[in-house]
Formats: C-alpha cells, structure tokens, sequence
C-alpha cells in the first residue's frame, strides 16, 4: 500500500512537471480514495482540496464530478446526509458513465438506510442487484443485497433479511469478496438468531471464527506480495536501465521517433506494473482492515451497550423523580398550611417530623438527580460574571442555623487582593461550596468551620484561586478516606444515622469539580479535624469599574385584591395551591387542563398565571404558547416537578416569565409572585 502510494505521488508530480492538469486532478483524487479506504481522512481532505485548487482553474467535468462524489462520502461519515445527498445529485449531473452511476447508487442506498427513508434504500439496493456494469457486476450487487440484509433487518423482515444476507455471502464466496464475506456472515449469525433458528446461527458465526483464525494466512499473503514485488521492480529496474543504455544509442544516431517510442513503451510497462501491484496491495490491505474492523465492532458494540444502560438509568430516574415530587408537593404543602392552622403542641411536634422528612426525601432525590445528570454530561458550566466574596457569604448566611445548633462558628478567611469580578458558574460554585461546609457542619460540634479563599496567581486576566474548608471535628480514618468521595459511602451507616445527611454531598463536589478541570483533595485524621481543599481557574473582569449589588433582597409584598389563576391538573395540588393563596388574601380562579386555561386567559384579567407544566391534553408550555399569541404582559410562572436545569431554556421560550420547582418552599413560592407581579408595575410606573 504504501508502495502504491509512493506511486501515485510520483504520477502527480509527473503531471505537475508536465503541466497536464486534469491528470493531475485524477492524480489528487486516486490519492484522496486510496487515504479514505485507509480511513485517513485528514490526508483525504489534504489532497481534495489540493485537487480543489486545481479544479477552479479549468474546465473539467469528469473532474468535479469525481470531487463531489468524494465530498459526499465525507459529508456521509460526517452524519451530514441530506447534504451528502445533495453533493451526489450535483455529481450525477456532470458525469453519465454508467460504473460511477452505480457507485453514486449504493453510497445513495446506504445514506437512506441510515436515514431510515427504507423505500427509497431498497430502490436503489434492488436497481444494483440486476446491473449490469461491465466493470463491478457482481461487487455491486454483493454490496447491494448486504444493504437490503441490513434493511429487513430493521424493519424486522428476518426472513427477507436472511434470504439477501445468504444471496450476498454466495456471491461474495464466488467472487473472494473478503469484506462482503464477513458482513454477510455477520447479518447471517444475528438475523437467523431472530427468527429463532440458532443451528444455522451458530454455522455461520463458526464461520467469522475461522474467518478471524485466518489472520496469518493473510499476513502470509501480504509477505508473498511483498516479495511479487520486489521481483517486479527489480524488473522494472532492470528494464529502466536497458532503455537508458538503449537511449544513449540512440542519441548518438539521433534517431528521436525510435527514441520516443521506446520511452513511451517503457513508461505504459511501468504504469501497467504499478498498476498492478496498486490493486494487489488494496487488496490485502482492505482484508486486513476488515479482520480489524471485526474487533473494532465488537468493542462498538460493548460501548453502545454500556451508553444505553447510562441512558436507559438516566431516563428512569427522571421518571421517577416527577413521579416522586409531585405527591411530595402535596405532603410538604399540606404540612405546611397545617402548621399555619396552629395546632396543638402535640400535633406540631408531629407536623414538624413530617415536615422534616418531606425535606429530606426532597434533598435526598435532588441529590441523586444532580449525580445523575453530571453522570448523563447533561450539565456544563455557565461562564457569567459574579462576585466571589457575596457568594460565599451568602452560603455561610444561608447554613448559620445548622451552625447555631451544633454550637459551631463559621468564619470566612478572604483574602481582599481577589479580583471583584470573576466569571465562572456561580450556582455550581454555591453548590461546591454548600456541600462541604454543610459536611463539616455535619461532623462538628462545640467547634468552628473556615472558610478559606485565596489568590494564587493573576497573569493579565487569569486568576488562580485556592479554596480550603476546614473544621475541627470528628475527623475521617484512612479507610473512609479511600471511599468518601463515592456515592452512599461517607463514613459507616451508623454515622449517617448519628450525623444525619445521604452521604452524596462529597459526590456531588466532586463531580461537580470536574465540570472545572479540578479535583477536590483531602486531608485529615481521626479526631483532629478535616480540610478538604482545591484550585480553580478563573477569568477575571477587571474593566468592570463599580460593584453593582446583585443580592436578591426579601420583600414583604402586600397581595390583598390580588388575582390568580391557577392551572393544575391534580386535585390535591389544585386545594393546596389554592389555600396557599389564600392564605395572603389572594383570590383564584382554577383550570384543569391547558386548554380551559387558554379560554380563561382570554375572558378575564390575572394579575399572574400559575402553570402546571405536565399535563393531560396540551401541556403547560402549549398553553402558554397559545396565550402569549394574545397576552404579552401578565406574568406566567411555570410551578413543575422535574428538574430546573433540564427545560429551563424551554419554558423562557414558550413565554414564561419565572420557574418553580415542585416541591417548593413556601416563602420562595410568595416571593416569586411577589417579584413578577409588583416589579411589573413598578416598570409600568417608575413615578410611583
């Protein structure tokens, strides 16, 4: 092969030398073909564009046609088929020949069965099984019953399927189609699995058996062939320098006409001799590359099992997860206007252990959906502006009752010198940092937890940070140390009954840690304290001049003479909702269903829409959709129980104005009202 390689440089080199550019286009793209059955196609690419830049110059249809054909090969492997099917119909407009129709046929087959348009691939499969190309005959037609095998195959036609699959193993036994006698084997061994008949299944994966053992015979071949070839360009030699001394005879007699003959014939002998052996060396390079191809599907097919047992977890557990957080929001909901109904010390005390377990559960099931979705590579870190110092400050605020009851101090260590504005992710930075300094909460009593945030580094705008939190508490044993990190295994089960927690907090950071090309490390000793730390890489925004304050501060609104409506399709989530409202003097109206909701927008004034997002007939984001055709003002929050970070983008899409995750907090549920109602009007009346 790379012989063969070696040969066609040479002849585009002759062709350049001699100034005949369309040989040298032909030249280029030989190269380009031979690279792409090597599966090289960054050298394929190198010498399409070459010929390319050729091809601009003149006028050669042969030429371009070839080039599109080639482009759409590419666009094919790319997964890019509609325009791969485009580049071939360009193709067949600029070249009739009948071989590269056919060839432009099967690429065009194989394009539809990956589209899934099956009607159109077996047309094109069924027009090559009675060509009759004077050149690839049979190939064309072993190519094309492999694809109609393939085709039945999906469509679940195992009996068609296994009736093309054997035509194509006759043809290519007949024929030594390498290649083609291994896929049909292949298609045969799992098409005759489906229909139940395993006897002859196993006949012909005996056959991809002995097909695989006959490894070194090929590189048997492959050596014999090496050695053909020696013989014949020792010939070749040989032969060059006979018409070298016979020239030089020549020359002295100045018999130009014999001379150039003689030339002539010496340079088609060596073409024809290269020529061979360029198809001799394709040849056993391509059964090579089948045998690998072999083991490379093998390990394909392993990969693709693995990905869909990761998809198929993924998808069960955001199953599960709306499944779980709807009836919670009815447990969490309830519990909470009981609480409000001041009941009597002994049912508080019970309403507040149930309170607290629909929170656990609630964090327990967010915990493992975050795991999930890093897991699933479903999140990826937003690069926006923030500042470090509020941040942190906001969690350490935010986990000083947790402090307060295990007598425990929190103190943040600031090193001043770290730019005001940072970009990066500030939820996930929240989230790092709300799982270990809870951790340590967790762990410490009568102590102090710090956290510790320092500059390591600014060159220009990139800033290295180091970040440590670190406690006094009860420490972590080298054993534990070796598993911490990984899910469900923080410590023994007795220490998370004693401490409390899921043991997926440590997970979560250092996952979350990965999504920033960084690595959570540990150190610490029974009874002594840990300190979990790390560095993180930053861009910094120095250009900004002021520290413009983005806390989100708390309001009491006031909402009496407030209307809502509320559109939810369970009953128990449509009282409680109801109540809640209530509760704050706000009157409501309910829709069960999309399309009731859409007809009451339209009839009567909200001051907000509460919209469910799953429901029976048109969903929530339909709904809205339909009511913004002729409501472009009043505020839509959308109150949901799957994830925020998986349809976040869609809701704003569709219209909606806020998100609310279900279960949600009650002050958060007020206070998001409270925004999109009174900062409306606030805009509205800048005077007021």
């Amino acid at each position: 092969m790379d012989l063969a390689l070696e040969s066609l440089e040479k002849a585009a080199e002759l062709a350049e030398k001699n100034e005949d550019v369309k040989a040298l286009v032909d030249s280029y793209h030989n190269l380009a073909l031979l690279y792409l059955k090597l599966d090289k196609e960054e050298t394929t690419l190198f010498f399409w564009d070459r010929a390319k830049s050729v091809l601009k110059d003149i006028e050669y249809p042969y030429g371009d046609a070839i080039h599109k054909f080639i482009e759409a090969i590419l666009l094919f492997r790319d997964d890019k088929n509609f325009q791969a099917i485009f580049m071939l119909n360009e193709a067949k407009q600029l070249n009739n020949d009948r071989n590269f129709f056919n060839n432009i046929l099967l690429v065009e087959g194989n394009i539809y069965l990956n589209l899934e348009k099956y009607d159109s691939a077996s047309k094109n499969f069924n027009s090559l099984v009675i060509n009759t190309d004077l050149y690839e005959k049979e190939y064309l037609a072993t190519r094309a019953y492999i694809g109609l095998a393939q085709l039945n195959q999906k469509i679940k036609n195992f009996e068609e399927g296994a009736l093309n699959a054997e035509s194509a193993l006759k043809l290519s036994r007949e024929n030594d189609f390498f290649k083609e006698t291994l896929e049909a084997n292949q298609l045969l061994t799992q098409l005759y699995e489906s229909l139940g008949r395993f006897d002859k299944s196993l006949v012909h994966n005996r056959n991809l058996l002995e097909i695989r053992d006959s490894l070194f015979t090929i590189e048997k071949v492959k050596t014999e062939a090496k050695t053909a070839e020696k013989i014949q360009f020792d010939f070749m030699s040989d032969e060059i320098k006979r018409m070298d001394q016979r020239i030089e005879e020549l020359n002295e007699s100045r018999n130009r006409s014999e001379i150039a003959t003689i030339l002539t014939s010496a340079f088609l002998s060596i073409i024809s001799l290269l020529a061979v052996s360029l198809y001799r060396n394709n040849q056993i390079k391509l059964k090579t590359n089948d045998l690998l191809q072999t083991k490379n599907n093998e390990l394909q097919g392993a990969r693709d099992a693995a990905v869909q047992a990761m998809e198929a977890k993924t998808n069960f557990l955001s199953t599960v997860s709306h499944e779980l957080r709807t009836p919670l929001y009815a447990v969490t909901g309830l519990t909470h206007l009981l609480l409000e109904e001041n009941p009597s010390e002994n049912q508080k005390e019970h309403l507040k252990a149930l309170k607290f377990s629909g929170d656990y559960l609630l964090n327990f099931i967010n915990d493992i959906l975050q795991i999930n979705k890093i897991d699933a590579e479903k999140l990826e870190p937003l690069n926006i502006e923030f500042n470090l110092k509020k941040i942190l400050q906001e969690v350490i605020d935010s986990l000083q009752q947790s402090a307060k009851e295990n007598n425990t101090k929190i103190i943040l260590e600031y090193d001043e010198s770290i730019p005001g504005h940072l970009m990066s992710d500030p939820l996930k930075l929240s989230q790092i940092f709300m799982n270990l300094v809870g951790n340590a909460l967790k762990f410490t009593k009568d102590g102090e937890v710090k956290v510790i945030a320092q500059l390591m580094k600014k060159v220009e705008d990139d800033v290295t940070l180091y970040f440590e939190v670190k406690d006094n508490g009860i420490g972590i044993s080298q054993e534990q140390q070796k598993v911490i990190f990984e899910g469900f295994e923080q410590g023994s089960i007795q220490i998370n009954r004693e401490y409390g927690g899921t043991g997926l907090g440590l997970t979560i950071v250092k996952s979350l840690l990965g999504l920033f090309d960084s690595k959570i490390q540990l150190q610490s000793d029974l009874g002594e304290g840990s300190s979990f730390f790390f560095e993180l890489k930053l861009k910094s925004k120095d250009s900004v001049v002021d520290d413009i304050s983005f806390e989100i501060t708390q309001k009491d609104y006031d909402f009496k003479g407030l209307h809502l409506l509320i559109v939810e399709d369970n009953k128990i989530n449509q009282v409680i909702t109801k109540k809640m409202l209530t509760k704050k003097d706000i009157t409501s109206d309910i829709a069960s269903n999309g399309m009731e909701a859409v007809e009451l927008a339209r009839k009567n004034p909200y001051d907000a829409i509460l919209m469910d997002i799953h429901m029976p007939g048109i969903s929530g984001e339909e709904a809205t959709i339909e009511i913004r055709k002729f409501d472009s003002h009043t505020p839509i929050i959308a109150l949901t129980a799957i994830s925020l970070d998986d349809s976040l983008e869609s809701f704003y899409a569709a219209g909606c104005n806020d998100v609310v995750t279900k279960p949600f907090k009650p002050e958060v549920f007020y206070q998001k009202i409270g925004e999109n109602i009174f900062s409306k009007k606030e805009v509205k009346n800048p005077a007021s």
